[in-house]
């Protein structure tokens, strides 16, 4: 069923063609140690390279057509534009780009979803994204009392750094791993999760375990709130996690520590033995049923309005 999925090998730079920029090199590296997680930190690392990239070119003599030409392509530049000015520019761009649909627009998702959060909530949460972090933050500084429970799941543990923030800023939290979520939803007021992308039919397609999260919430009429910039809209539609996925190393399911420190389990010679393969999915998708709102830029609307915004706010979105 999953044969079609690339699985994630260890990155070796040494054997990187000589014309890739170190700075690809270096995000590639990390991308595949998933140094860097979450789709906005991937979203700025990657455009943070590119820039490094448009800084350090140097145009090739006898190539004024060709670059004349790229220029026409990026159709905001004029191509009669010097180098170092469609270089000043390009990175100028990118600049605004992650001011405008990342940075500004966390702030503004975090105003709107204050009004979400009242005294005596019991907010859930799954792995860790960055937005849903910065609102939990936000709404302690303002002196509103509440509860966070954390799920999380090997083998990323990413909700660990999310409860290492939380506690070290006063926020009662509880810790559980994904089994024990029906259990950790019995007091639980409102869920709040992140989003690595929004399909055009109001599916979500983020974080493995995500759905199993938000159909548990939904079972027992809980609301699913999604904080999520307008960046991440796509036209695309996506129906399940099985024919688009990102396959992590399945060296990290053998891992069997509940810490960062590595535990080899029974599974350590699996590859070994050729009848045996490991699946380690990165995301799932979860149906626009279980989710009850979307917490963007824009304003608070139903994941099925995705179509809307990606039309009346299209030259933002891009």
């Amino acid at each position: 069923m999953f044969s079609h999925l690339e699985i994630t090998k260890g990155a070796n730079t040494g054997l990187a063609p000589k014309e890739i920029h170190p700075a690809i090199l270096v995000l590639g590296l990390q991308f595949s140690e998933f140094k860097i997680c979450g789709a906005n930190a991937r979203c700025i690392a990657a455009l943070t390279a590119f820039q490094k990239v448009i800084q350090d070119y140097k145009t090739p003599e006898g190539m004024g057509n060709a670059i004349r030409h790229l220029k026409w392509e990026i159709s905001t530049i004029d191509i009669e534009m010097s180098d170092d000015e469609a270089k000043k520019l390009l990175c100028e761009k990118i600049d605004n780009f992650i001011r405008d649909s990342i940075t500004v627009a966390d702030r503004v998702i975090v105003e709107y979803g204050l009004q979400k959060i009242q005294d005596g909530d019991v907010i859930l949460t799954y792995a860790r994204s960055s937005v849903v972090q910065q609102l939990l933050l936000e709404a302690h500084t303002k002196g509103i009392k509440f509860k966070v429970i954390i799920i999380d799941s090997r083998p990323r543990l990413e909700g660990k750094k999310l409860l290492n923030c939380l506690v070290n800023a006063g926020i009662n939290c509880t810790y559980a791993f994904l089994h024990a979520v029906g259990f950790a939803m019995r007091d639980v007021s409102k869920v709040f999760l992140g989003a690595h992308a929004f399909m055009s039919n109001g599916a979500l397609y983020s974080r493995v375990g995500t759905a199993m999260v938000a159909m548990m919430a939904k079972e027992k009429n809980i609301p699913v709130i999604i904080c999520c910039e307008t960046y991440k809209f796509t036209d695309k539609v996506q129906l399940d996690s099985f024919v688009m996925n990102e396959q992590g190393n399945p060296n990290d399911i053998v891992n069997i520590s509940t810490t960062l420190a590595p535990k080899p389990g029974l599974l350590s010679e699996w590859l070994n033995k050729p009848d045996l393969k490991l699946l380690n999915l990165l995301y799932d998708l979860t149906p626009s049923k279980y989710i009850t709102t979307v917490i963007t830029e824009v304003g608070m609307i139903p994941c099925t309005s995705v179509p809307v915004i990606l039309r009346e706010y299209k030259p933002m979105v891009q």
